[in-house]
């Protein structure tokens, strides 16, 4: 299995902290916000190696990031090209773009950057060994208004997913979508033609989505919380939350 970390954004919410710096490499007391979730997926024995795509802008960034760390799986950078928030591709191209040119044809992790999380993604991967499809995961969300601005899913009593909605101004569930999710290698063919077949660019939960209708898939609920850092306040937030972890 290889993990993808989608990291081709240009954080325009955090002003001027990330104008010139990614915002996974924020530093979170002594680590990245990116460094502590690879702690942990690097310790996954299904894992095989890395894969960072990003932009032209930041890619020499994380290559100089990258030399300097440790891991006992290889780290790849992958530079999509762009240099501008307007240029981006989109989340779910810049996962096309790595996988077209690495040549991946492997059962894949796939994770955005920008998220603090208090579990581990060991559970997560055997969750979809278990259930031997591509797999989401999920989380309780109370606040109709949060769920009004993120992927909700219908699940049944084995966690399969009956469906799935982008923003929904009536929710059908309280599971809420982050954005990781577990694609298996005989989806990836779904994955590879998703865009063509109208799967849309910007929001990695648009893939999600788009494979729901298309496939067999398996929702875990979250074993615990996640810190989304979306914001300078968000980023302030954790930095005195966690900084001292």
């Amino acid at each position: 299995m290889i993990n993808i970390v989608i990291a081709a954004g240009y954080a325009t919410r955090l002003g001027e902290l990330t104008k010139n710096f990614p915002k996974p490499l924020l530093k979170i007391g002594n680590n990245t916000i990116l460094g502590r979730m690879l702690d942990d997926i690097d310790a996954i024995d299904d894992i095989t190696e890395h894969i960072i795509i990003t932009n032209h802008k930041f890619a020499g960034i994380f290559e100089d990031w990258a030399k300097a760390q440790h891991y006992t799986k290889p780290i790849t950078i992958v530079d999509d090209g762009t240099d501008t928030n307007e240029t981006r591709l989109g989340a779910v191209c810049d996962l096309l773009f790595a996988m077209d040119k690495l040549h991946i044809n492997d059962d894949l992790l796939v994770v955005a950057a920008d998220n603090l999380l208090f579990f581990s993604f060991q559970v997560f991967v055997d969750f979809a060994k278990a259930k031997k499809t591509s797999c989401i995961m999920c989380h309780e969300q109370p606040s109709i208004e949060k769920l009004q601005r993120t992927g909700v899913v219908e699940l049944d009593e084995n966690n399969r997913v009956l469906g799935m909605e982008e923003k929904p101004q009536a929710p059908k569930s309280h599971w809420a979508v982050p954005p990781f999710y577990i694609y298996l290698k005989e989806d990836l063919a779904l994955v590879r033609h998703s865009v063509e077949n109208g799967c849309g660019k910007d929001a990695p939960g648009n893939l999600a989505h788009y494979m729901v209708e298309h496939t067999t898939m398996h929702a875990w609920p979250m074993s615990a919380g996640r810190f989304d850092i979306g914001s300078l306040d968000t980023y302030y937030a954790a930095v005195e939350k966690y900084g001292k972890d």
